[in-house]
């Protein structure tokens, strides 16, 4: 089958969850012998979408990559701007505002529309991933109707989805690629709708290693550590945790210590037992949770959270936010994290697994059984090839490609 995604940058230097797993899927379908391509952008940095690959059409590890370029980069000022009168104030916004956001959220490639159209019958099926950025948004208006089309939203409940502009977007593709039940119980309430497809979720490896280099890179010794992985940013809950951190180390002394694994958004204040290690190998990342008393994920606005289900496969388990519906419903099925909401619980559940280590290690273990049961990466395949095959199956053509090009 000749599959073509869209996402709105792609690389293997291209840090990101969304695009992370566009990689891993689109390598892995290559080399079960579908013929795949991706369209993307020139853009490296979601923050400020500035051209850094070059344009044309490259392989990267058997996948056919075209690249458009960005018509102008983003002014993170004029975002800013129109972003928080977005979120501020009274609903609904103006049609028309809601379109410049979306614009100068961008990626704006203005090409991709015609792109698309241009080469709708030599694709069997395209996949949309994400929702929320140009490339999805103007890409699917363009082509849905031509042929088989899927969305694979990475749905969170964020102020952004709350925008009228995707109550039509969400009803054009003919499948939905879902992360986790929740993200569909979020879609069927926000848009009032069953979204069609499945539950196909991301698949994990299981690779076997030890933590003692993680341990002697960053000094860390023989002491306790929980851990923190992703970008250091105050929107992840990243400033949350070092204050909930902090705090619990003044009214329990011991010797653990928190580590942040990730670029840094902001820099944490300095503290003696908080230590960040900036970007490192998917290795050592593993490494790092290996080692780790536990993994802590404050965040609350996750469509699937790829670092849990990867420290599940360590056989380590975690303490995530509960006001993250994804997070706590990963909790409840594996039987493998504690949720918290706020400092009181934060507290409680951290200090259980610091003063019985063997609950910590069979809550690890019960985390390693759920990720081997449902996200390795042959039945994450299998799912996927699934709903692939029954999307195109029971496609019919809808509109010709006049309407599509009046849509935009």
């Amino acid at each position: 089958m000749r599959i073509l995604y869209v996402i709105q940058r792609y690389g293997e230097d291209v840090a990101g969850g969304a695009e992370q797993y566009c990689r891993e899927i689109a390598e892995r379908m290559a080399a079960r012998g579908h013929e795949i391509d991706v369209l993307t952008t020139c853009a490296s940095s979601y923050t400020d979408w500035q051209n850094t690959f070059p344009a044309g059409t490259v392989d990267i590890n058997g996948v056919t990559v075209h690249r458009l370029p960005v018509a102008r980069p983003r002014e993170h000022w004029q975002f800013a701007r129109l972003d928080q009168r977005m979120r501020g104030g009274q609903r609904p916004r103006p049609i028309e505002l809601q379109r410049e956001w979306m614009r100068i959220q961008g990626p704006f490639a203005p090409r991709v529309p015609e792109w698309l159209r241009e080469r709708s019958h030599t694709y069997d099926v395209v996949v949309f991933v994400t929702y929320l950025y140009w490339t999805t948004w103007a890409g699917l208006r363009a082509v849905a109707g031509l042929l088989p089309t899927i969305l694979q939203p990475a749905a969170h409940d964020e102020p952004p989805l709350q925008n009228s502009l995707f109550d039509s977007m969400f009803r054009l593709p003919d499948g939905f690629a879902l992360f986790t039940p929740e993200e569909a119980e979020l879609i069927e309430r926000r848009f009032h709708l069953a979204p069609t497809g499945a539950v196909v979720g991301i698949g994990v490896e299981f690779d076997e290693v030890t933590p003692e280099a993680f341990r002697a890179e960053f000094g860390l010794g023989d002491a306790p550590y929980v851990l923190y992985v992703g970008r250091v940013d105050p929107a992840k809950g990243a400033s949350e945790l070092f204050d909930f951190f902090t705090t619990f180390k003044e009214r329990n002394p011991s010797d653990l210590r928190l580590v942040y694994l990730g670029d840094p958004v902001v820099t944490m204040p300095e503290h003696p037992d908080v230590i960040t290690t900036g970007f490192v190998s998917s290795d050592m990342r593993h490494r790092a949770m290996a080692g780790a008393l536990a993994l802590v994920q404050p965040s609350y606005f996750e469509s699937f959270s790829m670092v849990l289900t990867e420290t599940f496969a360590q056989s380590r388990p975690a303490l995530v936010q509960g006001r993250c519906e994804v997070l706590r419903g990963h909790a409840r099925r594996s039987g493998a994290a504690l949720p918290y909401e706020g400092f009181a619980e934060f507290e409680v559940a951290l200090q259980m697994l610091v003063e019985d280590p063997a609950r910590a290690d069979e809550m690890g273990r019960r985390g390693r059984a759920y990720v081997e049961r449902e996200y390795d990466w042959e039945v994450v395949l299998d799912r996927y090839e699934d709903l692939v095959a029954r999307v195109v199956g029971e496609w019919s053509p809808a509109v010709s490609e006049s309407d599509a090009a009046a849509r935009l």
